[in-house]
């Protein structure tokens, strides 16, 4: 089938997202069957608003470089499409740009919620007879997709936190006084983040605590573990997952209650300070919090190469899949048994839509303040080698897009 193609980033950015783009664009234009490549700005909403990038007047050197540039190049969003049952008034606008542009296949880069609008645009096209390609291409540093063994941009996430706990605990053992440190990290369901920060324990710089959403949280036993540490070594370090919850289901950190995203998701944070605030009331210790924040999803300079040469690929095997006929998929990577290899599948995109992927419980300690062995295996080769940067003034050189519109 020959016509256009839309690729069009959504959700929250990862260190990784642009080699995904980069998978797509070099991919497409290189491809007889795809006429004209499009990128969105700003996801779904470039393409409601009509604000399309003609990616084929960018300089190529300039899109070579995007591997290397964090966050989301062409624009983000957060918006969640009505079914066409409820409202039909978005699909018209998208229908419309596809047949004026001649739109037959369409790539939508993003997590959980971007799979669930890749899946509705994808069953509004079938339902008015439109014969275009959907693709959806996996990122999210939470790790909480499903039908994909890991995510594109965990990786790169989980390795970042990992070498910050690492050089925290360092830090915190620079004086002979007593502290203690909480680390928080992003994850609101899911504890694969907050679970990355124990591999720091390989470079000697283990966190005393780790505590994942997957785990009911107990203010009372935690701090009778902290003081326990406390008293013991003077020193405790502690990451915590920034969804920890109660046994009735409400968040730790009393910032949930202050606004949603536009996926009508609480935006959590502040947590660090919360439990810091604790130890410091019913120990007298000296607390330190610390959120990561958005480093967790903006550091570049310390991608996993694995992770950065994954989500190339998924973003060139979306296109490759596509030209050969697949529609309604979501890229997935698999692993075998064994030494680590991933092999790239599709799954049908209703899998990933709307649902999430938990660490399993036998994967976190009895004690449920701690991963296990199991842990490590799955996360170590994700982390692996360091991917080539171009430096500029001493600085990552990132890639300057044009943008030209349509």
């Amino acid at each position: 089938m020959t016509g256009s193609c839309i690729f069009a980033q959504s959700g929250g950015p990862t260190a990784v997202i642009n080699a995904s783009a980069y998978g797509v664009i070099k991919t497409a234009l290189e491809a007889a069957e795809i006429t004209n490549v499009y990128g969105a700005a700003n996801g779904i909403v470039g393409i409601l608003s009509d604000r399309l990038y003609d990616m084929s007047r960018e300089d190529a050197y300039e899109l070579s470089l995007l591997p290397n540039t964090p966050s989301s190049e062409l624009g983000s969003c957060r918006y969640k499409l009505k079914s066409a049952g409820d409202d039909e008034s978005d699909y018209i606008k998208l229908l419309d740009v596809f047949r004026r542009l001649d739109v037959r296949y369409f790539f939508y880069n993003g997590g959980n919620d971007s799979m669930d609008t890749c899946n509705k645009i994808s069953r509004y096209l079938q339902s008015v007879n439109y014969e275009c390609r959907v693709i959806g291409i996996p990122k999210t540093i939470d790790n909480d997709l499903c039908g994909t063994d890991h995510c594109p941009g965990f990786g790169s996430a989980a390795k970042y936190i990992a070498t910050s706990v690492a050089e925290i605990y360092k830090d915190n053992y620079v004086y002979d006084t007593g502290s203690v440190t909480v680390v928080e990290t992003m994850g609101r369901h899911a504890g694969w983040l907050a679970g990355s920060a124990a591999l720091a324990g390989l470079a000697g710089c283990a966190p005393d605590l780790v505590y994942l959403p997957e785990v009911v949280f107990d203010m009372d036993r935690f701090i009778a573990d902290v003081t326990a540490i406390y008293q013991a070594k003077k020193k405790c370090l502690i990451v915590a997952s920034e969804g920890i919850a109660y046994a009735d289901g409400s968040f730790v950190s009393e910032a949930k209650t202050s606004s949603t995203d536009g996926f009508n998701h609480a935006q959590l944070g502040g947590l660090a300070a919360i439990l810091a605030d604790a130890i410091k009331q019913r120990t007298g210790a000296k607390v330190r919090g610390i959120e990561l924040s958005l480093l967790q999803r903006a550091a570049a300079h310390l991608a996993s190469k694995t992770d950065a040469d994954e989500a190339f690929a998924v973003g060139e095997f979306a296109v490759r899949q596509a030209i050969s006929g697949a529609t309604d998929k979501m890229v997935a990577i698999q692993r075998g048994d064994g030494a680590y290899a991933a092999e790239l599948t599709l799954e049908p995109l209703s899998v990933a839509a709307n649902n999430e992927k938990k660490v399993p419980r036998n994967w976190i300690n009895a004690d449920g303040n701690g991963v296990t062995r199991e842990f490590f295996d799955y996360a170590l080769p994700l982390i692996q080698g360091e991917p080539e940067r171009v430096l500029e003034n001493g600085l990552p050189r990132y890639a300057r897009l044009k943008k030209i519109l349509a």
